[in-house]
């Protein structure tokens, strides 16, 4: 392929690229290039926000090229400020060791692994001592630094800033220092640390990084972006049924994003269809999720999750495989389902009760603090797709 038709088709669906013309040249070079992502183990689930980039990454695999994906061990513990109106918690080294173990997991869904440069930038961070610390942040003014947005706002309005968060941009991009990167991608509300990565390349007499970025997602609640936080997220981990039944719960007008960012369907030809009522949304939308189940699990897991949601939507009958979870004969649910890891709190599954949200062989639970007796094989229903078969233990 030649770089021109590269270029197409890195070029497509993203955000910023700066700089194409630099892009193009080394596309010409022949030489393989490294394309760098840094993630942060902050918590032990990625999701389909991070997806997009992972996709984008995969065409590079594709076309030859080598992903440095760098799991961000040592920065995890400072903590990104990217679109925070205030500093974010720290996280211990244990905390952080344990999350990248998640992640990696996560990201070889999409990502080839024998095409992928795993680094830890504890590996070049950590040994640093004060004086080489001090250095690297000569290199950098506070007047560039509150250029960025997150960081101006923060300041006009009085928050804290810590010094700490100032050297979170100078972190990673001496990260592109020690791996070389030819480029680097990240979501939009990454491109001020990107650019920070450029200069910084600079400085050590290496190329500039090309900065690549994709747009961000918006959740299920079709407002906010995608986020763990604002429990508006499908996580790679979920299992297939419930990867599917969220995205079929998004709003309409967002499902040709998802199907633009996540899927190679010809979601223009879709939108046409559907203004000249040639196709109804909620077949497209259907198309929309089982594409995305079978690019993370596979065709048949996708077969089995749109026949399980329309059984369950559309006939309302109960799906045909379901996990087990064994339980005494007697319980009360806020604690069983909290000691099962089915639900995180007691006061999360109390919350559910309030509004409705739990039945057992559809009857709805409305006492949180009833004692339920199980006989066994009765089905636990929790929310809209949540299916659980009980299993007494003697």
């Amino acid at each position: 392929m030649s770089p021109e038709e590269q270029l197409k088709i890195l070029r497509s669906n993203t955000e910023d690229l700066i700089e194409e013309h630099e892009l193009l040249e080394r596309l010409r070079s022949g030489k393989p290039l490294r394309v760098k992502l840094g993630v942060d183990p902050s918590r032990p689930d990625l999701h389909l926000g991070h997806a997009v980039v992972l996709k984008k990454l995969r065409q590079f695999q594709d076309l030859g090229h080598t992903v440095v994906l760098i799991i961000g061990d040592f920065t995890a513990r400072i903590g990104d400020p990217s679109g925070r109106s205030k500093t974010r918690p720290m996280l211990s080294a244990e905390e952080a060791k344990e999350n990248a173990v998640s992640y990696q997991q996560q990201a070889f869904k999409i990502l080839d692994r024998g095409k992928t440069e795993l680094r830890f930038n504890s590996e070049w961070l950590e040994p640093l001592n004060f004086e080489n610390v001090v250095r690297l942040a000569g290199k950098y003014t506070v007047a560039r630094m509150l250029e960025r947005d997150d960081f101006e706002k923060r300041y006009r309005s009085g928050e804290p800033i810590s010094i700490a968060e100032f050297l979170y941009p100078i972190a990673q991009a001496y990260d592109s220092v020690s791996v070389k990167a030819d480029v680097e991608m990240g979501g939009t509300d990454q491109k001020f640390n990107l650019l920070v990565g450029r200069k910084y390349q600079e400085e050590f007499g290496q190329k500039p990084q090309i900065v690549l970025t994709m747009p961000l997602l918006e959740g299920t609640d079709g407002t906010l972006k995608m986020s763990k936080s604002y429990g508006n997220y499908v996580a790679l981990t979920d299992p297939f049924d419930e990867i599917y039944g969220k995205i079929m719960s998004i709003p309409d007008t967002l499902m040709f994003k998802y199907a633009k960012l996540l899927t190679d369907l010809d979601y223009e030809k879709a939108k046409i269809e559907i203004d000249g009522s040639k196709l109804h949304p909620m077949d497209f939308k259907k198309a929309v999720a089982f594409e995305i189940v079978k690019w993370l699990y596979s065709e048949d897991e996708a077969q089995k999750a749109q026949k399980n949601f329309t059984s369950m939507f559309s006939n309302r009958e109960v799906p045909d495989e379901m996990p087990e979870i064994v339980s005494p004969s007697s319980v009360t649910l806020p604690k069983f389902l909290k000691d099962a890891g089915i639900i995180s709190s007691s006061s999360e599954v109390k919350r559910l009760i309030l509004q409705g949200g739990i039945k057992i062989d559809d009857e709805t639970v409305t006492d949180a603090m009833a004692t339920v007796e199980f006989k066994g094989g009765e089905i636990l229903k929790i929310g809209k797709r949540k299916f659980y078969r009980i299993v007494v233990r003697s």
